[in-house]
C-alpha cells in the first residue's frame, strides 16, 4: 500500500483536455500544491521540469511518472491525471501519454522515493488496470483503483 495521504481524490484530475507536456506538468504541480500550504505550484512545476530535462519519465503504454525531490515536502505526495487525449511526452515507446502520476518526496527520502517509483511502475504495467483507469468516469473511481492498485471486478 501507499503511505497515508500519498494520493487523495482532490489531487486527481479526470477527463482533462490538455494539449502539451508542459501544461500536463503544470496541472500536476497545481494538484500537488493545492493541499500543501508550504508548496507553490510554480516551485513544484520547476522541480518536475528540471527532472524531465534529465530524461523523460514517460514509461510507455501511455503512462508517465513525473517525480521530484523537494526540501519543502514533509512526506511523499502524489497526483494523478487522466486525459481525454494523449500528449507528446518523449516516452520510451514514443507513444503519447494519457495517464500521468506525479510524485514529490522529501529531499532526503532516497529509499522511499525508489520504492514508490517501483511500486507505481509495477502497478501501471498492468494492462487491465490501465484500461480501467482510462475508462473511469470520475475522481472517486480513479482513487479507488489507485489505492487498491488492483483491477476491479464488476461485483466489487
Amino acid at each position: 500500500m501507499f503511505p497515508p495521504q500519498f494520493i487523495a481524490p482532490g489531487r486527481i484530475g479526470n477527463d482533462l483536455q490538455i494539449a502539451s507536456k508542459k501544461r500536463l506538468l503544470e496541472v500536476l504541480a497545481e494538484l500537488m500544491a493545492s493541499g500543501v500550504p508550504e508548496l507553490s505550484s510554480a516551485a513544484v512545476f520547476e522541480h518536475l521540469l528540471e527532472r524531465e530535462r534529465l530524461g523523460s519519465t514517460g514509461l510507455g503504454h501511455g503512462i508517465a511518472l513525473p517525480h521530484a525531490r523537494m526540501k519543502d515536502v514533509g512526506e511523499a505526495i502524489g497526483a494523478f491525471v487522466q486525459l481525454q487525449e494523449g500528449v507528446e511526452f518523449n516516452a520510451i515507446d514514443e507513444q503519447p501519454v494519457d495517464l500521468a502520476f506525479a510524485m514529490l518526496v522529501p529531499e532526503s527520502a532516497n529509499e522511499v522515493h525508489l520504492q514508490l517509483l517501483s511500486k507505481l511502475a509495477i502497478m501501471f504495467d498492468n494492462k487491465e488496470l490501465r484500461a480501467q483507469l482510462r475508462d473511469a468516469p470520475n475522481q472517486q473511481t480513479i482513487y479507488q483503483l489507485l489505492v487498491s492498485g488492483e483491477v476491479q471486478t464488476p461485483d466489487g
